[in-house]
């Protein structure tokens, strides 16, 4: 397969591509940004919690 033929399927593809609206793209990236910030502090609490819980029990054991 010759790399001519390669790009010129490359195109024929993206050319099939659905491409999102300017609305949906906006929505999506809303939802990605809000999705992941979540998760950070939902992941930072759990972190500080355990980071505690693991700090008292261990000033039990002196």
């Amino acid at each position: 397969m010759s790399i001519t033929k390669f790009f010129r399927n490359v195109t024929s593809e993206m050319r099939k591509v659905s491409w999102p609206k300017r609305k949906e793209l906006t929505s999506y990236s809303v939802t990605v940004i809000v999705t992941v910030v979540f998760l950070g502090v939902f992941f930072f609490l759990v972190d500080l919690g355990l980071s505690s819980l693991v700090r008292w029990f261990l000033d039990l054991k002196q």
